[in-house]
């Protein structure tokens, strides 16, 4: 079975920068007989201003009994399964094709981002909405250390953009895009301990540092796509998931960066989906039943070009 959904066009008066198609397959093995197996994740791009998700199929293996998608409070596509057929390897394999607008630059350009920071608070009936997204988690992430790392960004009346770009960039020079240094449920305060970490950690603390002063955050999940060395070709499935930040301006827009990569997110970027925390879209979750003992995941992502891609190569 299979989940293809055609989409609306969102932002048909603008040119399509780029196409990608995606593909995500994730494969579970277990070292013994898992007699059923629940999931839940975020697998489905979801359409914005700045990208339309042409199609999406996933398909799951062995083939579930049951399988739902939906969408949660955020407005992001949601895929729920049960696969009831004993088995020792799970297969989901997500394949999407994207277009890609890219941000309306012009619109960055102008106020509000370049108002001072301070008037990016949410505030009133025009901020209700967002103001969820300047609240800590649970348990408490904001704490003296992120005040005091966050505040060199933030002086009086600095404009909002500034403020971001400079966060982005401190992030970017302190610390180091280390693989296994942290897990999903590292911590803000130990990332800024140790001083490394990866996508995740890095949007994570950003955060927190807006939150910090007042501004709504939210951090979005998607696909970045890269380009190989010169000379080299393009690898198949070497690519990853990735992980950045976006903070509300006034007029209920967002303006969406990269702290892994010290930039401002453009056309190579394509969102999942977005929510306050990791915790909130994972790609994958689930329950399984199994007297197995051991099991082992491994993840290929392919982030396809349909058209030719900016020379630079970011990290995933």
């Amino acid at each position: 079975m299979t989940d293809t959904t055609p989409h609306p066009d969102p932002a048909a008066e603008r040119p399509v920068l780029r196409r990608y198609k995606i593909t995500h397959r994730t494969t579970y093995t277990y070292s013994g007989p898992v007699t059923s197996s629940y999931g839940r994740g975020y697998l489905l791009p979801r359409d914005t201003e700045e990208q339309r998700c042409v199609a999406s199929v996933v398909d799951i293996t062995p083939p579930p009994a049951d399988r739902s998608t939906g969408s949660d409070v955020y407005g992001n596509r949601d895929l729920y399964f049960q696969v009831s057929t004993p088995h020792e390897e799970l297969v989901v394999s997500a394949e999407s094709e994207i277009e890609v607008y890219g941000p309306d630059r012009a619109r960055l350009a102008a106020a509000p981002a370049n108002a001072p920071w301070e008037l990016s608070r949410p505030v009133g009936t025009e901020g209700a909405m967002a103001q969820e997204f300047v609240l800590d988690l649970e348990p408490p992430e904001i704490g003296d250390a992120v005040r005091e790392y966050a505040a060199p960004s933030f002086p009086p009346e600095r404009p909002l953009v500034d403020a971001v770009v400079d966060l982005t960039t401190r992030i970017h020079r302190d610390f180091e895009y280390k693989s296994g240094a942290t897990s999903v449920s590292t911590r803000v305060a130990e990332v800024l301990e140790k001083r490394s970490g990866v996508c995740q950690d890095f949007a994570r603390l950003a955060i927190a540092c807006l939150r910090s002063r007042g501004l709504a955050a939210r951090y979005v999940s998607g696909y970045l796509a890269t380009q190989p060395p010169p000379g080299k070709e393009r690898m198949i499935g070497v690519d990853a998931t990735h992980a950045w930040a976006a903070v509300w301006m006034p007029g209920d827009r967002w303006l969406a960066f990269d702290p892994t990569n010290d930039q401002l997110v453009d056309e190579r970027y394509t969102v999942v989906a977005w929510g306050r925390d990791y915790a909130d879209v994972p790609p994958l979750r689930g329950v399984i039943y199994t007297e197995a003992r051991n099991s082992t995941i491994a993840v290929s992502v392919d982030v396809a070009p349909m058209e030719v891609l900016a020379p630079d190569q970011p990290k995933c």
